[in-house]
Formats: structure tokens, C-alpha cells, sequence
């Protein structure tokens, strides 16, 4: 099998545990004890998980908005950097 060719488009996934379905909303939240205030962190979310998801980070006071994904500023800058030569992602 050879690897999938990263100039393809990429399907995003929703970050649900288990879940495999494409990602249609953006959740986009901080730590405020970790984080800067105007630091951003991503969850993608499906119609399905979405309640699931904003009520986890809601309940911890971490859920900053929430946005079709197409109109994710944190989605954006992810496609800016990530387009171009391949490269290894940081963990």
C-alpha cells in the first residue's frame, strides 16, 4: 500500500472518541489557566456530537464560540500552514 498523497484534499474529522464522521462545526475554546486570553484551541465537532462536545468544555467555563466549520478563523490558519510541502506535525 503506498501513503495517501497530502496534496489531496483532507477530510476533517469530528473529535468525538470514536467518532469517524466529517466534522461540520468548529468549537473553539482555552484554558483560561493555561492559555493567553486570545489563545485559541480547536475541537471539531458532527451534528451529532456537537451538544456533547460545547457541554463538556461549557461545564469546565473552557467554550469560547462555536462555528460552522467553513467559517473557523483556527481552521483557516491550520489550512495556511499546513498547505505546501509535507512535513511532519509536531505533537
Amino acid at each position: 500500500m503506498s501513503e495517501p498523497d497530502p496534496s489531496t484534499t483532507t477530510t476533517l474529522v469530528c473529535s468525538a472518541r470514536g467518532c469517524h464522521a466529517p466534522a461540520e462545526w468548529s468549537l473553539r475554546w482555552n484554558n483560561p489557566r493555561l492559555h493567553q486570553p486570545e489563545r485559541r484551541k480547536t475541537w471539531l465537532a458532527c451534528n451529532a456530537h456537537r451538544g456533547h462536545l460545547g457541554d463538556f468544555l461549557t461545564a469546565r467555563g473552557f467554550l469560547r464560540e462555536v462555528a460552522p466549520l467553513a467559517e473557523s478563523p483556527t481552521l483557516q490558519e491550520w489550512t495556511r500552514t499546513t498547505e505546501g510541502p509535507s512535513r511532519e506535525r509536531e505533537e
